[in-house]
């Protein structure tokens, strides 16, 4: 066999560690998002309910049809009117919750030492700049060859399209020799494999019951911390 060409991760409980989220403390910080209005509707917990909401909609989407979305989306299908400036709440709520694992600059700097390129494709609302903005705090962003982040294709993983674009984005042409990593048994593993690529899962987020596709992969490996990543990797190669 062929050595491995790329290794491409997802990004939420994978690059970066899980964590619970209060989804309702969530809604709240995007709806102040919200364009104020003179109606007797125009209140913060009532647009954090349809917002909620419309957030089950759109995730609903991305796990039924691979429909991919952007905050905007999720306004549109909550009714609501928002303005992005306003969006730093939202921001500031999820930013700590985005410190990429110490383990990955390691990790990166020891596959790019093989000649393999580093990749990311996350399923996301999010715009590309957030993502990138938190790689640059976080001292990899240099280490990364191709990103893709849902909010701007339309597909969703586990769809192969989406995969398909990350290989894209690294430049990698064998789906054979590529690798993904993610910790998540549809979207990631299942949603790999049926790409081409072979799959690593790190078992050690909790999936929310809705967002459990109807396929469950087996992953090809299975790691315990992302920087073991590197040594599987090396026995495929």
């Amino acid at each position: 066999m062929r050595g491995i060409e790329a290794v491409v991760f997802d990004w939420g409980g994978t690059l970066t560690r899980w964590h619970d989220v209060d989804f309702h403390a969530e809604s709240l910080a995007l709806a102040a998002a919200v364009v104020a209005t003179p109606s007797p509707d125009d209140d913060r917990h009532l647009h954090a309910e349809r917002l909620h909401a419309a957030g089950s909609v759109v995730w609903g989407r991305s796990r039924d049809h691979q429909q991919s979305a952007t905050i905007a989306d999720l306004f549109t299908e909550a009714g609501l009117e928002h303005d992005p400036a306003l969006l730093s709440a939202y921001y500031d709520f999820w930013e700590p919750h985005t410190a990429t694992d110490p383990e990955v600059r390691p990790l990166f700097e020891a596959l790019r030492a093989d000649g393999i390129k580093v990749g990311v494709l996350s399923n996301t609302i999010w715009p590309r700049e957030w993502h990138r903005g938190f790689f640059e705090r976080d001292g990899v962003l240099d280490l990364i060859d191709g990103d893709v982040y849902t909010s701007e294709v339309p597909w969703t993983k586990p769809s192969p399209h989406a995969f398909r674009a990350a290989l894209d984005a690294v430049g990698a042409t064998d789906p054979a020799r590529c690798v993904y990593v993610g910790d998540r048994l549809y979207d990631d593993v299942w949603g790999a494999q049926q790409a081409g690529l072979r799959a690593v899962h790190v078992p050690h987020s909790v999936i929310p019951a809705e967002q459990v596709g109807h396929t469950e992969g087996r992953p090809d490996a299975v790691v315990q911390r992302v920087g073991e990543v590197h040594d599987v990797v090396s026995r495929w190669s």
